[in-house]
């Protein structure tokens, strides 16, 4: 990426020019969904994070690795990392990522509610276009 595309902070111009909509990104992402609304329920550690988004779809160890590093970059992640052997790291929401959730699980269940009108709504567009 040439030096001009960048911002004051070596992000790229869309982080430094549209945070809102990145921000929204993050948190409507594949993963980003899901970790969410798992740790909702309450602190996981990575592989219990893991599995129990795999009960949905799997994820890579380095997509869930990426997913929980933006969101605790953006503050709705926290990541407590106990000094022990083995380590033992545990990931739990913020007040702002609990606030954002149930924001995203609202989001999820008005889905879930609407989706027989989705499918009709698709079905007529389908036919219509044949």
């Amino acid at each position: 990426m040439a030096e001009s595309a960048k911002g004051s902070a070596g992000r790229p111009d869309g982080e430094a020019m549209c945070p809102y909509r990145l921000v929204l990104e993050h948190i409507t992402s594949r993963w980003g969904v899901l970790v969410l609304i798992r740790l909702m329920e309450r602190p996981h550690r990575f592989s219990e994070l893991r599995r129990a988004i795999g009960e949905v779809r799997q994820v890579s160890e380095k997509m869930l690795t990426q997913t929980l590093q933006t969101l605790e970059r953006d503050g709705f992640v926290h990541r407590d990392a106990q000094p022990v052997i083995p380590p033992r790291v545990d990931y739990s929401l913020t007040e702002l990522g609990r606030e954002a959730a149930e924001q995203v699980r609202e989001l999820a269940l008005w889905t879930e509610r609407r989706m027989g009108e989705v499918e009709q709504a698709r079905t007529a567009y389908d036919k219509a276009r044949a």
